[in-house]
């Protein structure tokens, strides 16, 4: 693998079965070498805004945003353009180095799509951040209309593999998910692609799910570990354990090793006490600065993290993100009890 031949499907189900703690740390080990050789020591990090939140039409299983869910997550139209610019002004000091726009719907209208153009013009041109969207399923044309305006990257998540996607989503289909990950790199695009894991799906399943990431060769891997929301109908779903999940982010970095693997939503639920050991076990990225509609962690408790595992990390970044702890949501105004 350090020679760049990435695990076959059957090493990585022998890998899945892997039970014994010292195995899993070998595999860690393992997987940090590989994380090291191909992607160094400077960490990936990405804030997000909610522009849009609630009130969605898809019935996703893991999603509070869903209208068909009753759930707590805040409810709000799309934010207008110097509203967004003025929340990536505020998240700038976290570190990120990119702001993603996250809007709920399952793609967006066209005057949408042309306030996200105009909030990342606006943002290019106050704050440091490169400036990702993730507006649902958009088309090649959308997906060069958003290029034009500055944005360099685009999330799009598969979720999970084909063979299980029905059982967490009926209104829209695997396949057309695929289909947007397809247009935004025809358009130019770089490609942030993953999903969430622990939603019941066999290991097979999961397998599998990595193994169509290999396939579409995203820039960034985002890594979720499945934190059940109340009122959605994986509210009751047993989550994995901690080791497991620390197995699991090893797999996918000896899966996708040209890939940025970066842990997101639920790492904090799912990992617990081995975030700093999934950094150390293959991880090289973070959402930083809170998630849609709830936040655990101060950007300044990651980037001591990211030094205590090794990671460059600029001078003073130990103390960044202390100055305003009610705003540890990347939702405007929304409290911190919030979930998605």
């Amino acid at each position: 693998m350090l020679k760049g031949k990435p695990a076959s499907r059957a090493e990585l189900l022998a890998l899945a079965a892997m039970r014994k703690t010292a195995e899993i740390l070998a595999l860690g080990a393992a997987a940090n070498r590989v994380r090291v050789r191909f992607q160094g020591s400077r960490p990936a990090l990405c804030s997000l805004i909610n522009i849009k939140s609630g009130a969605c039409g898809e019935d996703c299983a893991y999603c509070a945003q869903s209208g068909r869910h009753k759930s707590p997550a805040p409810v709000y139209p799309m934010m207008t353009p110097d509203a967004m610019a003025a929340r990536a002004k505020e998240l700038e000091p976290a570190g990120a180095t990119h702001i993603c726009l996250v809007a709920s719907g399952r793609g967006p209208r066209p005057a949408e799509l042309d306030a996200v153009c105009r909030a990342a013009e606006k943002i290019r041109k106050t704050t440091s951040f490169r400036v990702c969207g993730c507006l649902g399923e958009v088309g090649r044309d959308e997906a060069r209309r958003l290029k034009s305006a500055g944005i360099t990257r685009y999330n799009h998540n598969l979720e999970t593999s084909r063979g299980f996607y029905s059982s967490i989503c009926t209104t829209h289909t695997w396949e057309s998910r695929m289909a947007t990950a397809r247009a935004v790199q025809a358009a130019g695009l770089e490609l942030c692609c993953g999903g969430i894991i622990g939603m019941g799906e066999p290991v097979t399943e999961r397998v599998s799910f990595i193994e169509s990431l290999r396939e579409v060769g995203p820039e960034v891997v985002t890594l979720n570990f499945l934190n059940p929301r109340p009122g959605t109908r994986l509210a009751r779903q047993t989550p994995m354990t901690a080791l497991e999940a620390l197995k699991w982010v090893g797999i996918f970095r000896l899966a996708l090793p040209h890939s940025a693997v970066k842990l997101a939503g639920g790492r904090e639920s799912g990992l617990r006490d081995f975030q700093g050991a999934a950094l150390l076990g293959g991880a090289n990225g973070l959402i930083i600065g809170g998630y849609l509609t709830y936040s655990e962690r101060t950007p300044a408790e990651d980037w001591r993290m990211l030094a205590d595992c090794g990671f460059r990390t600029p001078a003073g970044a130990s103390s960044r993100g202390r100055t305003d702890p009610s705003r540890r949501c990347c939702a405007p105004r929304c409290p911190r009890s919030l979930s998605t």
